[in-house]
């Protein structure tokens, strides 16, 4: 279906691929892993013919259909909802307009008119509402959504519009990057459920661990500038990974003492006119062998244990009777939830329930109406939030915002924080000013692990984050202190950190006194996603 051979590609002077190869086989699932910057969103580019290689091949079988989810989508003007996800705003007339210029060229017979004759007849079928609205309520639209202008929604929920579009056509090959971003926990176990029994191929970036161990069945990792494929699934690759690197290096090792060996020969008897022929024929050994490179070690989750936070009294934060309104939008009434001390509570429900509105009255940034707020003795507080950058000094640099939330740190233990958490060298002398929102975002981060509060209230924090950063995070988290409740939609993260659910759902609080299986098990949400999956 796509094979990829003595790939090299150069981006701005730096060696992306050399010589890297990849086959993708009918109905195989394939993650593409390696860390951030080490081409894989290029690597799509390079598949979609949106950019070419420097040299090498990329092959698709003749009438193989694409479909492409990037991370960001074009801005939605006065389409639907259900226009975006059955394509009839934007890409039944592009394909028409591309196929009449196919035609006029007389360029029928080509792989390019194969593709777009594909795609039109996909979402030009009959059946393409009743299949799209399927697939939106899967992915956690309301019926009352589908009929609103998409321009009214999040960036998210925009692109859930066109995943189900992708969906809808049902492409040979999905070339999904980051497709888990915009799901909350719902969404995203139906997207995995579907994906399983999907059935064309998958090749997708993430950085959600347990997504990928729950789909792929092959691994190719970015590594030294080529593409290294291992079987199985993600924990299965980092499993074969370390296994690789063992014998990688012993073989290094073992090269060298016969190198040394023969040297030391060499050394030794050069000057001695019996042995001098015997010991040029070591040297030249040495000249004829092919050389095993040092490996480099797999880049492992930083560690640093974050300081002991104030100790606060038994009960860190108290909400009683609280009535939470926008306009004339209720979202809580007579709200009543108590955090104790030490618990690590995640907040689990459908994207527009309210979690990150409940995260941002425990944090006292939005006024409600009625009812009462009580932190607990020596409440220390922290809220991090996605988007939040108004606590960053403009004229200060990355490193000197570390410095002044934690001036005990030493600046070596900050720089070793900061490359974690994907500031390198000399990104650490930038501006904050300067920074990108993923930037703002991990630095604040960085800030509370560093100057820790008792009482820490994080939204979404994995976020930008790559799979090793965010094993450095669960480590750091593991070993904190204080209280957390948090949100996120990363299932290996939650798995890893809490042990209390509150499912939010309709204005109301459904606390689960136990993990993430527990919770599943109790609620019976993965069953849910089951029947979205199979209804319709």
């Amino acid at each position: 279906m796509l094979t990829i051979r003595d790939l090299k590609k150069t981006v701005g002077g730096r060696t992306l691929f050399e010589s890297a190869s990849l086959q993708v086989n009918y109905g195989e699932r394939v993650a593409l892993v390696g860390p951030n910057g080490a081409g894989k969103s290029t690597l799509f580019s390079l598949i979609l013919k949106t950019d070419a290689p420097d040299a090498g091949v990329i092959e698709r079988d003749e009438w193989t259909m694409v479909g492409y989810l990037p991370q960001e989508s074009e801005p939605a003007g006065g389409e639907s909802v259900m226009d975006v996800a059955t394509g009839r705003a934007v890409e039944l007339p592009a394909l028409e307009k591309q196929l009449h210029e196919l035609e006029k060229a007389g360029a029928v017979e080509g792989a390019e008119y194969a593709e777009a004759h594909a795609k039109h007849e996909a979402l030009s079928d009959p059946r393409v509402d009743a299949k799209a609205k399927k697939m939106l309520g899967g992915l956690g639209y309301r019926e009352a959504d589908f009929t609103r202008p998409a321009r009214e929604m999040s960036g998210g929920w925009v692109m859930r519009a066109h995943l189900a579009r992708l969906l809808v056509m049902e492409p040979d090959l999905l070339l999904l990057d980051e497709p888990t971003n915009h799901l909350d926990l719902l969404s995203l176990l139906w997207l995995q459920d579907y994906l399983k029994t999907y059935s064309g191929a998958v090749l997708l970036i993430s950085h959600d661990r347990q997504f990928m161990d729950e789909i792929v069945g092959t691994v190719h990792e970015i590594a030294d500038r080529k593409l290294v494929e291992y079987a199985g699934n993600y924990s299965d690759f980092l499993r074969q990974r370390e296994e690789r690197y063992e014998q990688q290096i012993a073989a290094y090792k073992n090269q060298q003492k016969e190198i040394a060996a023969l040297r030391e020969f060499y050394d030794r008897f050069r000057s001695v006119a019996s042995k001098a022929s015997q010991a040029m024929s070591k040297l030249k050994q040495i000249e004829r062998m092919e050389l095993v490179e040092k490996p480099l070690p797999p880049r492992k989750p930083f560690r640093f244990q974050i300081p002991e936070p104030p100790r606060g009294g038994s009960r860190a934060i108290t909400l009683e009777g609280v009535h939470m309104a926008y306009g004339a939008h209720k979202v809580y009434e007579g709200l009543d939830l108590t955090v104790e001390r030490g618990e690590r509570t995640v907040l689990v429900g459908p994207n527009g329930a309210g979690k990150s509105t409940l995260l941002k009255i425990l944090a006292g940034v939005v006024q409600f109406q009625k009812g009462e707020r009580k932190p607990g003795h020596n409440a220390k507080l922290g809220y991090f939030s996605q988007h939040r950058s108004d606590t960053l000094d403009a004229e200060k640099t990355v490193l000197e915002e570390v410095l002044a939330a934690a001036p005990l740190l030493r600046e070596d233990d900050v720089r070793g924080i900061l490359g974690s958490f994907l500031f390198r060298k000399e990104e650490i002398y930038k501006k904050t000013a300067v920074l990108s929102g993923g930037e703002k975002s991990r630095l604040n981060l960085i800030k509370f692990l560093v100057d820790p509060p008792n009482l820490l209230l994080m939204d979404e924090p994995t976020t930008h984050l790559d799979i090793h950063t965010v094993e450095s995070l669960i480590l750091a988290l593991g070993s904190y202190q204080g209280s957390l409740v948090f949100i996120s939609h990363d299932v290996h993260f939650i798995r890893k950190l809490a042990t209390k659910v509150i499912h939010v759902r309709a204005g109301k609080l459904h606390p689960y006194p136990g993990g993430y299986d527990y919770y599943l098990e109790k609620s019976g949400i993965g069953e849910d996603a089951r029947v979205a999956l199979t209804a319709g």
